[in-house]
């Protein structure tokens, strides 16, 4: 089996190249930037580029995009470039070269207005059942591209899997009032609970992926921690977060306050990933739980291998705003 990582000069791109690699599986990284991990350096736009790294390969993990931080400094063309054309690129060469297995990594984002209930309402309990409402053209690119890959799916027999993966990336906050109000672990503590996940779940749900995806045609999972919560407690996570979060994990509320730290006051939205788990099997090692135990053995909430990557920004300038622009 040869792998083809697209994007391998990212995050997620680099954990997927250190991954394979350590697992001895043949690799290949592509990326419009140089990396450790990358071999081919160019982009998924380019038709001719994508179909010689094609070449050989069984199985795309296809990583690359233009992100949500990029949304203030990229036109919405490169998005479509990108994000549409490259991955319609990527899904017709991969036909071409008969791959077996083709992962897209998508995000929660494509939810879009669907993740923010109207006033008075119960937080959104968001499964792969609730219907996209893309808010930017990141989120409508995304979606486009999950759109594709159901295409070549249909049309073609492509093995494919989409993944909406949740919040793993490292940077601080793009909210500055967060930002001011919480300190960075604190915040993506608590984060845990409903809307981020480690990199190295996103990568073992990646791996599973592979050898899901010739069997099944066509899925879409989310890619989220293991919320504590259930559905009955929407409601009430609106109001009162705190009260439903010292039922659900008692251990919380003494570590928090041995830190100094608070915990949000409502929750909008809780990611559930139960298909992913009862249908690619998926274990996933990081939730909520797991982190207040490491913190009171005064631990590091991430995962060795997302300390081993560290933080790799978006952009080649620092923002007056923050970390990065938004709109």
């Amino acid at each position: 089996m040869k792998v083809l990582v697209t994007g391998s000069s990212g995050h997620l791109g680099e954990a997927l190249m250190r991954t394979l690699q350590a697992q001895r599986r043949e690799a290949i990284g592509i990326d419009v930037l140089p990396g450790m991990f990358t071999q081919h350096v160019g982009s998924i736009a380019d038709r001719a580029f994508v179909r010689r790294c094609m070449r050989g390969v069984t199985t795309v993990l296809h990583a690359a995009t233009l992100h949500k931080p990029h949304v203030a400094t990229h036109g919405r063309q490169d998005f479509v470039d990108v994000n549409i054309s490259g991955t319609l690129n990527l899904l017709e060469e991969a036909v071409a070269a008969g791959v077996t297995a083709f992962v897209y990594t998508s995000t929660t984002s494509v939810f879009g207005d669907a993740l923010v209930p109207p006033p008075g309402e119960p937080a959104a309990w968001i499964t792969e059942d609730v219907t996209a409402v893309p808010k930017n053209i990141y989120g409508v690119t995304k979606a486009a591209a999950e759109d594709l890959c159901q295409l070549f799916a249909r049309n073609h027999s492509l093995g494919v899997i989409v993944l909406r993966t949740s919040r793993f990336f490292p940077e601080e906050d793009d909210n500055r009032a967060i930002r001011e109000a919480y300190t960075d672990a604190n915040i993506k503590t608590s984060e845990f609970l409903y809307r981020r996940v480690d990199i190295e779940d996103v990568v073992s749900a990646h791996l599973l992926a592979i050898n899901h995806a010739p069997s099944a045609g066509f899925a879409k999972y989310i890619i989220s921690a293991t919320t504590p919560f259930s559905r009955h407690d929407a409601a009430e996570l609106r109001n009162d977060a705190p009260r439903v979060v010292r039922r659900c994990v008692p251990d919380y509320e003494a570590e928090f306050a041995r830190r100094g730290w608070t915990m949000l006051p409502g929750i909008d939205r809780i990611y559930v990933n139960d298909r992913a788990r009862a249908e690619l099997g998926w274990q996933p090692r990081h939730d909520f739980r797991t982190l207040i135990a490491r913190l009171r053995a005064d631990e590091d909430i991430r995962s060795p291998l997302a300390r081993e990557i560290g933080s790799k920004g978006y952009h080649d300038r620092d923002f007056r705003e923050g970390p990065y622009p938004v709109e």
